[in-house]
């Protein structure tokens, strides 16, 4: 949790004890309903809310912001951001309905409003969106088709609206298509931890 203050030294009081809180949270749940690798749910701060935090390194999201988390499994990287951004609006969207389950429990505990978690595939969501967010669910080409249909063309933030992808490893081929329009920032820059060394934020944005 220090880690987290020291990276986002302007946190308030609220949005602390919001982040104190998800460990236990999660923990509690997590023994019902597996939404988090047991192995790292001892590193939930660094591996899952810190690697989610990173976006918020590359945009920060204006007030009445529309932010789609596809895939999000446990709430990640939706819930962090929806704390570190409570005047954005947040729709979290999972196939799985027992990590649904999970989200909405979890957003409940926290006193979160900006929240919308709902059990729906992407395919079914005919809303738009100022940005689609999400921590590689599928190969990034396959994705794009996938949500280029939910996303605005009013922009109203410092960055045109499009995708922000959180991915690891060796992707270059999977973005070839993409290298005139995609920007990719290292995690490493923003975070300190060995775990990011491999991890990056990617940036699309998306004129339909």
């Amino acid at each position: 949790m220090l880690k987290i203050q020291t990276y986002f030294p302007n946190l308030t009081p609220d949005q602390i004890i919001c982040f104190e809180k998800m460990a236990p949270v999660y923990r509690e749940w997590n023994q019902n309903i597996n939404v988090i690798s047991r192995k790292d749910i001892d590193s939930l701060y660094e591996k899952h809310i810190l690697h989610s935090l990173a976006i918020a390194k590359i945009i920060a999201f204006r007030p009445d912001t529309r932010i789609l988390d596809v895939g999000t499994g446990g709430g990640l990287p939706g819930i962090p951001l929806a704390v570190l951004f409570p005047e954005s609006r947040f729709t979290l969207i999972d196939s799985i309905g027992k990590k649904i389950k999970v989200v909405q429990a979890v957003v409940e505990e926290l006193g979160l409003t900006n929240v919308t978690a709902i059990h729906t595939r992407v395919q079914d969501v005919n809303d738009e969106f100022d940005f689609v967010i999400s921590r590689a669910v599928t190969a990034f080409p396959e994705f794009v088709a996938l949500v280029r249909k939910n996303i605005s063309r009013l922009p109203r933030n410092s960055r045109p609206n499009g995708i922000i992808y959180l991915k690891g490893g060796d992707f270059q081929e999977e973005i070839s298509k993409f290298r005139t329009s995609i920007e990719v920032s290292e995690i490493s820059d923003f975070f300190s931890e060995p775990f990011f060394e491999t991890k990056k934020v990617i940036y699309l944005p998306v004129n339909r």
